[in-house]
């Protein structure tokens, strides 16, 4: 069994809500949650594999597929959508090269929507990891974006 996985039931084990806070750690330590880290968890922990992809596919803080350094949230709900939010998204989706659920291959971006971030009166609205930009523009969110890139 990988060491990482080892520790990470190690400090969850016995605790109330053991298999959510393993999955939320695999996830923090992998960056998602490979197939084969989930066969040692299941393994280890008891439980059967199918549980924890029901898990995996419910929750959406996790992800079965490798995600990016830096996870951009395009707002497309009702005031987001009605000032452009549509256009945007398709800006930075040309932008990074990859369409809404997808990782760059350099995997320094994830590219997701949401139906609201809560901030309707900066419409559109893009989030970047946890920092919130309003009135963007396919322009605004190229610089933006520079800023991310390493």
């Amino acid at each position: 069994m990988d060491e990482k996985v080892e520790k990470i039931i190690e400090q969850h084990q016995g605790k109330p809500g053991t298999v959510i806070s393993v999955l939320e750690s695999v996830q923090e330590n992998y960056g998602y949650l490979p197939q084969q880290i989930l066969e040692q968890v299941a393994q280890a922990l008891g439980v059967p594999l199918a549980q924890l992809f029901s898990m995996a596919t419910f929750y959406s803080a996790f992800s079965l597929k490798p995600r990016g350094k830096h996870t951009i949230y395009a707002c497309l709900g009702t005031a987001c959508h009605v000032r452009g939010g549509a256009r945007v998204l398709k800006g930075v989706s040309q932008q990074i090269g990859v369409k809404p659920g997808d990782t760059t291959d350099d995997r320094q971006f994830t590219l997701e929507t949401v139906r609201c971030i809560g901030c309707c009166s900066l419409a559109p609205v893009v989030k970047v990891n946890e920092d919130v930009y309003g009135y963007t523009t396919t322009d605004k969110m190229r610089g933006i974006l520079d800023n991310y890139k390493e």
